[in-house]
């Protein structure tokens, strides 16, 4: 690239060396990765909340306990927490029935059942964002190299050249530090996106576990009768 040449983005992606262009490509796909778990998650996370209010409020209006057990049993009720009541109420129910259950077995027996889908509920709700963690935290750091790289490049070209400017040295830099604004570019949205899911998570699994409790209370009232 000489001094005059154009110092669009564009241009200083395509004049930069080939280390650090691939480095952009790994940047670039880095961050179309991110962007796509990041809809994703945006969808998935959404949805729970929207299947929580509507489970909770279908169980909270008073209806037949195992009317919404058959129904969450067929899967007609949509989320996490139908499948947790239904995990739940199946154990107790098969707990109940059997040969010299008592009602603290029940009530223990439903809880592990329960606990045991919440857990796998809350697995499917984190999966992929490790994925947004570690984008977010390497993707500065691959820039970094990418822009070490390509300073180091324009300086060696400079060992042929009589006298050094600013105006020699600029243009190598600068496409040079392309690479770090890249390696921002997907680390930024990758940051707020996981600690903005994982908040919305957080808020979830305290809901779950709120309602094993309350459900657990209200099994060890339908025990004890």
């Amino acid at each position: 690239m000489t001094p005059t040449a154009n110092l669009s983005v564009l241009t200083l992606i395509i004049d930069a060396s080939l280390p650090v262009q691939l480095i952009m490509l790994l940047l670039v796909v880095i961050s179309v990765l991110s962007w796509t778990v990041i809809f994703k998650k945006w969808q998935s996370i959404g949805r729970a909340h929207k299947d929580t209010e509507a489970f909770e409020k279908v169980f909270w209006s008073g209806g037949e306990l195992m009317g919404l057990y058959k129904q969450a049993e067929q899967g007609s009720l949509p989320g996490a927490l139908p499948k947790i009541f239904e995990s739940g109420m199946r154990e107790f129910l098969k707990t109940r029935s059997g040969p010299g259950a008592d009602a603290a077995m029940s009530i223990d027996g439903a809880r592990r059942a329960m606990r045991a889908a919440f857990q796998r509920e809350l697995d499917t709700l984190e999966r992929n964002l490790p994925f947004l963690a570690s984008a977010g935290s390497v993707s500065p750091y691959i820039g970094l190299f990418g822009t070490v790289w390509g300073i180091m490049h324009a300086f060696t070209g400079l060992a042929n050249v009589q006298q050094a400017t600013l105006a020699s040295v600029a243009p190598g830099i600068a496409e040079a530090l392309v690479a770090t604004a890249i390696g921002l570019f997907a680390a930024i949205p990758a940051v707020v996106a996981y600690n903005r899911y994982a908040t919305d998570i957080d808020h979830l699994s305290i809901r779950f576990e709120g309602f094993i409790e309350e459900f657990s209370n209200i099994l060890q009232r339908q025990a004890i009768r």
